[in-house]
């Protein structure tokens, strides 16, 4: 099974940001955009957390709240978990799972170099295995002859 760099070889190198001042409706926008789920909070170049659709759904819309009124901060996950290139898919399932999430940062030599989502995975193993079968169809094939 490969790891994260595997993913992100494959992924456009941008990583979509918005400031914690941003307001969640723009932040909404940026992403229905870029047909993602999550966006990285940066201030000023720093990496200070992660807005996820998921955190739209239960701290604004579930309490009632203006999109239009509500700034990134207020509603951002501030302590990501987050992994580096040589995660493997496993750990990045295992991480996951046990965390109920499904959009992990990169971070190599504490830079932020990308942003790895469930779907990613999902792609990867499903890609993985397809070659698998493949590789066994012709070495199956290949000793019948």
């Amino acid at each position: 099974m490969g790891t994260v760099r595997c993913i992100l070889q494959k992924k456009h190198g941008d990583v979509i940001s918005v400031s914690p001042e941003t307001t969640v409706y723009s932040a909404l926008e940026l992403m229905e955009e870029n047909h993602i789920g999550s966006l990285v909070v940066l201030d000023n170049g720093r990496f200070v957390g992660i807005l996820t659709e998921r955190d739209y759904a239960r701290k604004v819309i579930l309490k009632g709240r203006a999109s239009k009124e509500t700034l990134v901060k207020e509603i951002m996950s501030e302590h990501p978990v987050t992994v580096t290139p040589d995660t493997t898919m496993e750990q990045c399932m295992a991480l996951m799972t046990s965390k109920y999430i499904r959009h992990l940062p990169v971070f190599d030599n504490n830079n932020l170099v990308g942003i790895v989502s469930i779907g990613d995975i999902v792609r990867y193993m499903i890609e993985e295995q397809k070659f698998i079968i493949e590789e066994l169809e012709h070495y199956i094939t290949g000793h019948q002859e």
